[in-house]
């Protein structure tokens, strides 16, 4: 059986950023950490080192994705204000998603950080299960536990009316924040 290569420092990072480039889908730092031979962690620290260069590696709930200012942006966009509890995020995000719009991210407001966000990017049902089954799996809470519920969403869509349908519905179902 042949050895794996051990990649080092600056050639493992280009490495990374090749496969990034190369691939559609996002890749997890396990996924990553295998191929490359090296522990998960040395992949986050890479990850941490392209993005102070300036790299746009986006780090989703799916892995690791590469972006730029010009690719995978949807012409219409919103940022709404929600309230409710954990056990509701799957309903929330069926429901935008079901309107085809894309979530691209949760905020709140920490009372000494300051504004805190993170990178959701889900836009089907399977990415949500599977968002919502790496917070279970992981025991990991949700932003919107810091702040009682509240937090803010940047929505991506098609159209304003996708956006708009899915508000309406979001509103009905006691989302958002008004």
């Amino acid at each position: 059986m042949a050895e794996k290569k051990k990649w080092l420092g600056e050639e493992r990072r280009k490495k990374i950023l090749t496969l990034l480039q190369e691939r559609q889908e996002p890749q997890t730092g396990g996924m990553l950490a295998e191929e490359l031979n090296v522990s998960r962690q040395v992949i986050v620290q890479d990850v941490s080192l392209l993005k102070a260069q300036n790299i746009p590696v986006v780090a989703t709930s799916q892995g690791y994705i590469l972006t730029s200012a010009d690719e995978g942006t949807l012409p219409f966009s919103r940022v709404i204000a929600c309230k409710h509890s954990p056990e509701k995020t799957e309903e929330e995000l069926f429901i935008l998603v079901d309107h085809g719009v894309l979530v691209k991210d949760v905020k709140v407001e920490h009372p000494v950080y300051g504004d805190i966000a993170a990178s959701v990017m889900v836009n089907n049902r399977k990415e949500v299960k599977e968002f919502i089954k790496k917070i279970t799996s992981t025991k990991a809470a949700y932003l919107s536990e810091l702040t009682d519920g509240v937090h803010l969403h940047t929505l991506e869509a098609k159209s304003d009316e996708d956006l708009d349908e899915a508000i309406a519905e979001l509103r009905g179902a006691g989302f958002l924040l008004d």
